[in-house]
């Protein structure tokens, strides 16, 4: 549990820069060059995904063993893709169902696809915890 913990907030500090580059992106390709919110949407998650997946694959989890490289960033890639339709299915509801400014939505939408990525990545790609006296070096 004590491990959970540490990697539920190894993920949140990882988490939280991502968040900062896709809200500030989202934000300045919105406001500053008039980029529709959902394109903005898309460019800013995409970058932030970018960013994600070589943080939480070095600090977060846990590279599986007999997983090539490839694989594991091809399986990232595609609950990624999963959590840009949650993420741009939240903001256009937000938006256009509840007329809440995009700039709102995008924090709630932030959280639900934060939900899906961790699962999702604790489900299919991280080893887990390491056998007993694997860190010691035995």
């Amino acid at each position: 549990m004590k491990r959970l913990l540490a990697q539920i907030m190894k993920f949140g500090v990882v988490g939280a820069i991502a968040f900062v580059i896709d809200y500030g992106l989202l934000a300045l390709l919105t406001e500053v060059f008039g980029v529709n919110y959902l394109a903005s949407a898309t460019v800013s998650f995409t970058v932030s995904v970018t960013f994600n997946y070589l943080a939480s694959m070095r600090y977060v989890f846990r590279h599986k063993e007999g997983m090539s490289r490839r694989r594991e960033f091809v399986v990232f890639v595609v609950l990624s893709v999963v959590g840009l339709g949650i993420n741009n299915a939240c903001m256009w509801a937000g938006v256009e169902l509840l007329g809440i400014h995009y700039l709102v939505v995008k924090i709630g939408a932030t959280f639900i696809v934060m939900v899906w990525n961790f699962i999702t990545r604790k489900v299919f790609l991280d080893a887990g915890e390491e056998p007993e006296g694997a860190a010691r070096g035995e």
